[in-house]
Formats: C-alpha cells, structure tokens, sequence
C-alpha cells in the first residue's frame, strides 16, 4: 500500500516566534510538513509559487502586501489553483472575514486556536472543504452584507461578482436548494439526509454548481448565496 504523500504546508505571519511554534506543530505530525515561511505576503506569493503548498496558513496583517492582497494573488492565479488559504486572525472583525472568503481563502481560523483546532483545519482545507464554523461564519456575513456591505469588491479573485444574481438562473431547482444548505453550513452528509439522497449526489450538485458561478471552494458559495440574495440575512 502506497503511503500518501505529507499535506505541504506554506506559513505566512510577520511574527518569527509564531511561525516557529507552528512549524514545530506542523512538524511533529506525520501526515504534513512545512515547505516554507513567509515574513510577508509578497513573500508568501513567491514561495506558494515556488513550493506548491497544500495549505497556506495565512495571517491578515502583515507589512507591505498584506494577507488579503497575497490571498487574491494566490487564488488569481491558475498554477496554484489546488492551493488553499486558511486566514489566520488575531481579531475576528466582520468585515476582515468577508473579504477573506471573497479573496480567495478556504476559512479562518483565530490565532488562538487550540493546536488540535490548527491541525484539524490543515487537514480539513488540504482536503478541499470549507474551514468554516458554521453558526458563527454564517453569522458574520449575515451581519456584514446586513449592514450593506454586500458591494463587489473590485480586487477579489473571485471573478464576475456583479453577474452572480444573473448566474444563479443557470443553476437547477436541485443545485439551489443544495446552494441554501450549503450556506446554512451544512456538510455534504448532512445535506444527503436532508434531502434523502447519498452524498456522493451532494457531492456532484455542489461541484456543478461552483463550476456555474465561478466558486472556487465553497466557502466562496456562502458569500454568493448571501450576495445573490438567495439566502437573506436574518434581522433582529
């Protein structure tokens, strides 16, 4: 039996100390290991190219390019399309974690994370699946686009947000009611017992339906829903 090969991990954080304590984490678990460390975001772009990570763990507040500009980089560009960004937090402001999710990043994770929740959220974005806490990520975004932040943001590597409303006609009875439960943050099994199909259906819906509107993961497809005004944020 062939061994997997380690999930590659890419640390971007302007604090040495931090990143230290990470690659020690990273490096102590046989399934991942750290490829590279990045003081910066114009650094980190150079060496996601360079490197090919699994998963960038990406803080927002760097010097110079930032996390949410190398974000857009990152995702932007075809030859890193299996690459993806987990933005790491010290404060979780609403509108920081929207712009993350439009930017490109799979999740956020706050830096005060229990090493266990770090470790569980590389494996989870490596595996290409939404690092979201869904009550709260929900909730965040509900709040943000409640408040009328819900304008396209010119910069993001999400391409095409003004036309998603229009896109949504191309979608399927089905693929829209899966698009609904996948932004109350649901699973995909979830979703199947909802719906009493398998998972693998789920699986397929959600697939077609980030192909139509240009998702890049599904974390992407909660901010489109919202965007789209399929799902309304609840007020009160």
């Amino acid at each position: 039996m062939t061994t997997p090969e380690p999930i590659k991990v890419l640390l971007a954080d302007d604090q040495a100390l931090l990143r230290s304590a990470f690659k020690v984490l990273v490096d102590s678990e046989p399934d991942m290991r750290v490829v590279g460390e990045a003081s910066d975001g114009a650094e980190a772009v150079a060496l996601a190219r360079t490197t090919a990570p699994d998963v960038v763990l990406m803080d927002i507040r760097m010097p110079g390019t930032d996390g949410l500009a190398a974000t857009r980089l990152i995702t932007a560009d075809p030859a890193l399309d299996g690459v993806h960004v987990v933005m790491l937090t010290t404060f979780e402001v609403d509108e920081y974690v929207v712009q993350s999710l439009r930017a490109g990043a799979c999740g956020f994770l706050g830096k005060g994370a229990e090493p266990d929740e770090l470790l569980n959220a590389i494996r989870v974005a490596a595996g290409g699946e939404a690092l979201l806490s869904p009550a709260a990520t929900k909730g965040l975004i509900a709040r943000f686009l409640a408040q009328g932040g819900n304008g396209a943001d010119p910069g993001s590597g999400a391409a095409g947000e003004g036309t998603r409303a229009e896109r949504l006609s191309a979608l399927t009875g089905r693929e829209r009611e899966v698009l609904v439960h996948v932004a109350a943050g649901l699973s995909n099994d979830e979703i199947a017992e909802r719906l009493e199909v398998s998972p693998l259906t789920v699986k397929t819906h959600v697939n077609r339906t980030m192909a139509k509107l240009t998702a890049r993961d599904r974390a992407q497809l909660v901010v489109i829903a919202y965007e789209s005004g399929l799902v309304r944020p609840r007020t009160g």
